[in-house]
């Protein structure tokens, strides 16, 4: 058998690269069109997955590429929690 244990791999939505899940923060919107950040991967509605990189996701927000992919209106507080928590990983 083979031992080694497959990595879930996900696209971004903003550059289109195929990456580990793991290197990817997840957006939801929920049926009742609530956007948030979902660290955990397990939350119900409608993902997006980003890649964690201050350029990235200023590129996502100068496209409004979440909007598009997720059908509804993304306030700008989301892109600044994204933004704290790339500060954060990188610290």
């Amino acid at each position: 058998m083979n031992s080694r244990k497959k990595i879930p791999m996900r696209k971004c939505v903003a550059t289109g690269e195929m990456k580990p899940k793991k290197e990817l923060i997840r957006i939801v919107r929920s049926k009742e069109g609530e956007v948030s950040l979902d660290p955990t991967g397990k939350k119900s509605g409608r993902g997006a997955y980003l890649t964690l990189d201050r350029d990235i996701i200023e590129l996502a927000k100068k496209k409004n590429v979440l909007a598009n992919h997720l059908s509804t209106q993304i306030d700008s507080s989301l892109y600044e929690q994204l933004l704290e928590l790339v500060n954060k990983e990188k610290n």
